[in-house]
């Protein structure tokens, strides 16, 4: 059976706090554990009043020392914006803290806007074009001390914190199969290249001392309810969110509403829609069926989930409904 896991963004609500929204993660997290989903990953994003994860690494340790067996990790860390040292520690340290139950998920976008990257890296040049170097630097601080070395982490060397490379493009794909290393890729919110990403990673995989063979991991938005149209309700937070960042205010996640009618134009209607082709909003039988259809047309090892829903409660339920569609589903293939 596939496994189930969850990306969260700790949505902050409107009229809601950042310390609520990370409270709700960690009761997201410690459900999620009791409900058999294997990874709970946390996203890098700056300068957005409506997300909580900034502090990725911070926040990826309070939700770990709340559980006790699920994966914790990042979904992703933004290289660009960190000295691969800086991540070794981070992520050495949360490793020795939480033994056999961190990830180290790698983006390369800044997961901001242009302004607020150039303030992370204080004037740096985008070290987007130096991703894959910084990629291999990261890997050989978690190698095994080497005689007369230099620069080691600490901690960090010699622990064995699985790293994954995450994307919504063929960059990040490729880049994944000439490592070995797992990839994910972000066909909740940039669909377009999934199929090709996928046949790519595959086809050019090659064998690392992490991974013998290809592992595939896809996100995407699913949102369930007790019936369709509640469902369709809940899903209504996060399209006013996106339409709200399309036109350069994001804000805190609002609450649903009946109808999108008369808050986005028909332009902002076809690209929330295109951006959310993937999502699969409905009531158990829809969900199930929609799970299905993903699963069968990606042949993906593992499926990560994500919902922006305002309230914390239905949030919860959605995530609920969502694991009895798998347990429910028929054996793999």
């Amino acid at each position: 059976m596939v496994p189930f896991s969850i990306l969260d963004l700790a949505p902050i609500a409107q009229g809601g706090t950042a310390a609520e929204a990370l409270q709700h993660s960690l009761d997201l997290a410690r459900r999620a554990e009791r409900l058999g989903y294997r990874r709970y990953w946390l996203a890098e994003h700056h300068n957005m009043p409506g997300i909580a994860s900034a502090a990725t690494a911070v926040v990826i340790a309070h939700v770990a020392g709340g559980t006790s067996t699920i994966r914790v990790g990042s979904g992703g860390v933004m290289l660009p914006n960190h000295a691969p040292l800086v991540i070794a520690e981070q992520f050495g340290t949360l490793e020795a803290l939480f033994p056999g139950r961190i990830d180290l998920g790698l983006g390369r976008a800044p997961g901001t806007d242009q302004l607020t990257a150039r303030a992370l890296r204080r004037g740096q040049n985008d070290s987007a074009d130096t991703f894959p170097q910084d990629v291999q630097e990261l890997q050989a601080y978690f190698r095994p001390v080497v005689l007369n070395q230099a620069v080691r982490a600490v901690p960090g060397a010699g622990l064995a914190v699985p790293i994954w490379l995450l994307g919504s493009s063929l960059f990040s794909a490729q880049l994944a199969a000439a490592l070995g290393l797992p990839f994910a890729f972000a066909s909740h919110f940039a669909p377009d290249h999934l199929a090709d990403a996928l046949e790519l990673y595959r086809g050019k995989f090659r064998p690392s001392a992490s991974l013998r063979a290809p592992y595939a991991m896809a996100a995407i938005a699913v949102f369930a309810a007790d019936t369709d149209a509640e469902a369709a309700r809940l899903f209504t937070s996060l399209q006013q969110s996106f339409v709200n960042l399309r036109r350069g205010a994001p804000g805190p996640l609002p609450p649903p509403v009946d109808t999108m009618a008369g808050l986005w134009s028909p332009l902002e209607q076809a690209g929330v829609e295109h951006a959310f082709r993937e999502a699969v909003v409905g009531s158990p039988a829809t969900v199930r069926r929609g799970l299905d259809d993903f699963l069968q047309r990606t042949g993906i090892d593992e499926l990560m989930v994500t919902a922006a829903i305002y309230d914390h409660a239905a949030r919860l339920r959605s995530f609920e409904l969502v694991a009895q569609a798998r347990e429910r589903r028929p054996a793999a293939r």
